[in-house]
Parts: C-alpha cells; structure tokens; sequence
C-alpha cells in the first residue's frame, strides 16, 4: 500500500456521486464481517441507491465520509438526529484500513455530531453474536441494550378497505397531518420528532405512511414505512416498518392489521416490524397474528444518552435504514 493510500482526512459531507463507491465498501465491509463470524457464504448486496438518498439527506451534514491521499472512500458513518434522538448507522471502514484507528474515529464522529444536534438519546444497533462489534462500541462508552426483533407479518387478502394513508391527503392538509404526527410522538416521548423521515420518504416516492384515528377523528397511531426494495434490482417482497408511535400500545392489534393490508396494496408478501425488546405486549400482539420471527439487533446507547421507555404507548423507531 502506498502512503497515499494510508492517509487518511475528514470528515466531508458525503455527495450524490458518492454513492456508487460507498455503496461497493458498504457491501465489501459487511460482508467480510459475516466471514469472520463463520459465514463465509454470505455475501451483503449492494443497497437500493434511493435508499442511501433518503438516508443522506435526512441525515444532512452527519452523512459524513472520509477519504485516503488517492481520493477514495476509506471509510463513513451516517449518524441521524431524529430531534433528540440520534442514532448512527450504517457505518464502515475499508478492509485495507482496519486495526488502524479509524473506526474509532469515525463513531467519535458521529457522537460530536450529535451532541451538537442537541440530541439526548444516542445509540446504534449491531449484531448480537458479533463480540468483536460489541467490544469495540463497548471501548467507545456505549452499554448493550435490549434485543430488537424484527417480526414479519403475512399480508392479508385483498378488500375493499384502504388503510388511510399519508400520501393521500393534499399537500396543505398533508403539512398539517405531519404536524399532527409530531405532537402524538412528542406526547409519548418528548424530544422525539419523525417529521423529516415523513417528508423525505413521500418526496421520494420509497414509502408511506399509516394513520390511525379514533371515533372523533384524533391521530391515536402513525406508522411510516418503506415498499421499495432496500437491495438493488430485488423485487417487492415487504414492506419495512422503520417508525410506528402508538398512543397506548394494545392499539398494535389494529396497526398490525392496517400494515398487513396495506402490504398487499403495496404488492408486497408481507409487513416486516422492528420491535425493541420493552414492548412485550406489542411483540405479543404481533406473535399472536402470526408473525415469525425473523432476525435479531441489539441495541447499544452511549453512557447518559440511554433511551428511557415511555410511562404509556409506544414508539418503535428503526435505528437501521
């Protein structure tokens, strides 16, 4: 290796024409962590390109990446403040630069950034079985969490029966819904606020989102989720739930209905749902339609920045894209 190619600078706000070369070390660096975690036949794919736009933006300047003395994509860390909540992922440093430093780097980068935000939740999601992953973050100040469960939920039969929908509405009405969404999910945790995932995801035609009213007409539920899919070239196969805020949290028996409907107007087989270890009555409820359960994160947050469950309802926010 040249000593170019070893030195390191940054970070620099990543840019659209980044994406194809960020894309090969997302897949590079990920799959050489399934091979030595005993898979050596798994390979990551690339992901679906409006995937990473919609997570650059909504992630604006902690889309951050780092470049060698050649000008290439070393390393990246897509740190994400959702009010006070913020979260990093995914992030990766090149194979040829590893044992180095950099990754270290990289998640203080990410943390500076979302402290700067003013976010007082900060965490990321790894994979349980990783003891290198869980060390690492460990080393850094971050303490394991509880499990998240990703659960997929069959669709149902077609009816006549359209769950109501985001994109339906006009935009001035739709301005006001998304407003609507903000003050339910403030109500159940202050701080938290998904307006900017709302809006990016309709504006870039990846998603929706579910809402849930009472008999007067008032926002008791939202969920948002993408129909895309996250692999480039793949086709339709679920719809993937990455923020759902329930007002009391027996209300997932009609949430989950709704998003198994919709996962078949969406031409999807089914509705996949990240649920955080705390909300038992949620996986439950989830369990008890059907669901199966499918993969396994653990959550990670950094010391006095944890996540505090709400006293009632429910937020389940992906920390994954």
């Amino acid at each position: 290796m040249t000593d170019a190619a070893q030195r390191v600078s940054g970070p620099f706000t990543i840019r659209g024409d980044d994406l194809p070369a960020l894309n090969v070390l997302f897949s590079d660096a990920f799959s050489e962590r399934y091979r030595r975690d005993g898979m050596a036949g798994v390979r990551v794919p690339p992901l679906n390109p409006a995937i990473w736009r919609f997570a650059i933006e909504g992630a604006g300047e902690g889309a951050m990446l780092w470049r060698d003395g050649l000008g290439r994509i070393a390393a990246f860390n897509i740190a994400h403040a959702s009010g006070k909540e913020g979260w990093m992922g995914p992030l990766a440093v090149r194979e040829d630069l590893q044992s180095r430093g950099l990754g270290r780097a990289i998640v203080r980068a990410g943390i500076e950034r979302l402290r700067a935000e003013g976010c007082t939740v900060i965490g990321l999601e790894t994979m349980p079985r990783t003891m290198d992953n869980i060390g690492f973050y460990a080393g850094l100040g971050f303490t394991p969490g509880r499990l998240t469960v990703t659960l997929t939920a069959e669709a149902t039969p077609l009816t006549d029966t359209r769950p109501p929908l985001l994109s339906a509405l006009g935009a001035v009405e739709r301005e006001a819904v998304i407003g609507e969404c903000r003050t339910l999910a403030q109500s159940v945790r202050p701080g938290i606020d998904f307006s900017r995932e709302l809006s990016l995801t309709l504006r870039f035609g990846i998603g929706d989102c579910v809402l849930l009213r009472d008999g007067s007409g008032a926002l008791e539920g939202f969920a948002l989720f993408h129909d895309v899919p996250l692999v480039e070239g793949r086709l339709r196969e679920e719809i993937r739930v990455l923020k759902c805020v329930l007002a009391e949290e027996p209300m997932m028996a009609r949430m989950a209905e709704a998003l198994s409907a919709q996962a078949r107007r969406s031409g999807a087989l089914r509705c996949a749902v990240r649920v955080q270890g705390e909300y038992s009555t949620a996986f439950r409820t989830l369990i008890a339609r059907g669901a199966r359960v499918r993969w396994t994160d653990l959550r990670m947050s950094l010391g006095g920045f944890e996540e505090r469950p709400p006293a009632r309802g429910l937020v389940l926010s992906n920390w994954e894209i």
